[in-house]
């Protein structure tokens, strides 16, 4: 990190102390900018990076519920609006025993960028909860969304914040949040979530987006080096909804998908993940990946090691921070992969981006490959402001524009400032200076 960025960065690490994931998203996009503060300096005399890594406002507050034995719990929720230079804070709520306000505050500030990268007038904001909705009854489930809602609502609506589903935040989720703003309101504000049901104002596509976006981000890639998607053997970790759709998607294209995981372990079927039965267990059942073993012939579980010892061409990680390190990057270098594209945020470690960079293996970041998602919740608020609703087909052309789109600004941005091929760098420059520009032009806010 060089010049005026590392007393920004060691500013960073003094005001939020043991944020490590945090720390690691700054970084990250840090280590790109040092030439476009030197093409632009601008950005340093506004103090840009300063007022970029500090949230408009973090709120954290107090979840109360009560369970099925009629006990009272308590949970924490947090929700950290973070830029919105470019229009209202957009970003997901994830409810995962993880959760703390470093975690809240990395995906946030990953937000910012990726926003800004598809093109929509949206800012970047995050919030979640650690609260686990896993085990828990539809009716413990409701309690505790309508709780975190009736202190969320105050804060957010559809020209301020608008949040969407993350982990552990499905359409269920989302319907019993929407149902309490609107009780408390007395307003059907459509346009204040997304991730809706489609019968009550949810757009088609966005249950597909961000898995779909993975692969035709990746598929963008690999036409560079003149290869398709059609034949390629592809690693997905995750079973969640990214994962499954981006299975979907690359099966669509004619690779052949052998592997998917969950916490427990993995499965590899070299038949081919049976798509149908996959989301039989884990959308209607929620079961485990074990499950899969038992009722498909064709596959094996494993419950320890590393699903990125599968070899592939193509790897998707789609489950959650930091799960691809070094030694997974070693593994899947040594298996001939030629493409990774993430699915999840953040899900490969500095120094594995390093070595797939430095083998000249295609590397696409969350920020670009897995905009799919937010795009097309920000058409499902267009859809909502304008009262109407868009076809499959014309909402899939969409994404596919903007995936298209965002994919050609990383490449010629790392091309203008010397880096042909380097996405990490593309990404985070296209995504800044879009961002940098409109905090200029607003003032010292």
């Amino acid at each position: 990190m060089e010049g005026q960025l590392a007393p920004v960065f060691e500013q960073v690490l003094r005001r939020n102390p043991g944020e490590v994931e945090f720390h690691q998203a700054v970084r990250e996009v840090f280590e790109s900018l040092a030439p476009v503060l030197a093409k632009n300096p601008q950005y340093a005399d506004a103090a840009v990076l300063e007022r970029i890594c500090e949230p408009e406002r973090q709120i954290i507050f107090r979840v109360p519920w009560v369970d099925d034995k009629n006990r009272v719990q308590i949970n924490r929720g947090f929700r950290v609006e973070f830029n919105s230079a470019l229009g209202p804070f957009k970003g997901g709520l994830r409810f995962h025993p993880s959760v703390y306000l470093g975690i809240v505050k990395f995906l946030g500030f990953e937000q910012i960028f990726k926003n800004s990268l598809t093109g929509m007038p949206i800012g970047g904001g995050k919030g979640g909860s650690d609260f686990d909705p896993r085990g828990k009854s539809n009716g413990e489930v409701m309690r505790f969304c309508q709780s975190f809602m009736t202190e969320l609502y105050r804060h957010i609506g559809e020209y301020t914040d608008v949040p969407a589903g993350d982990i552990g935040v499905g359409g269920r989720e989302i319907g019993y949040l929407f149902g309490q703003y609107k009780r408390i309101t007395n307003r059907y504000e459509s346009g204040v979530l997304t991730g809706k049901g489609l019968t009550w104002g949810g757009s088609l596509v966005r249950t597909e987006a961000t898995g779909y976006g993975t692969v035709m981000f990746a598929r963008e890639m690999l036409k560079t080096r003149g290869l398709e998607f059609e034949g390629q053997r592809v690693v997905v970790s995750g079973s969640g909804n990214v994962a499954i759709y981006a299975i979907e998607k690359a099966q669509e294209l004619g690779a052949s998908v052998v592997a998917f995981s969950d916490s427990s372990g993995y499965i590899v079927d070299e038949a081919g993940i049976d798509l149908d039965l996959l989301r039989q267990i884990k959308e209607v059942e929620r079961g485990r990946a074990s499950d899969y073993e038992a009722r498909r012939g064709s596959a094996k579980f494993v419950s320890g090691g590393s699903i990125w010892d599968v070899p592939a061409t193509v790897a998707l990680p789609c489950a959650t921070q930091n799960e691809l390190d070094l030694d997974a990057a070693h593994t899947l270098l040594r298996n001939g992969v030629v493409a990774v594209a993430e699915g999840a945020n953040m899900p490969t470690t500095p120094d594995a981006v390093a070595a797939f960079q430095e083998a000249g293996v295609l590397f696409a970041p969350g920020k670009a490959a897995n905009a799919g998602g937010v795009a097309t919740s920000a058409l499902e608020m267009q859809q909502n402001a304008s009262r109407d609703v868009w076809t499959f087909e014309d909402t899939a052309a969409r994404l596919q524009r903007i995936m298209t789109g965002i994919h050609n600004n990383c490449a010629e941005t790392a091309e203008e400032y010397g880096q042909p091929g380097n996405y990490v760098a593309g990404a985070n420059i296209a995504g800044f200076t879009k961002v940098a520009d409109a905090m200029i032009a607003l003032g010292v806010i």
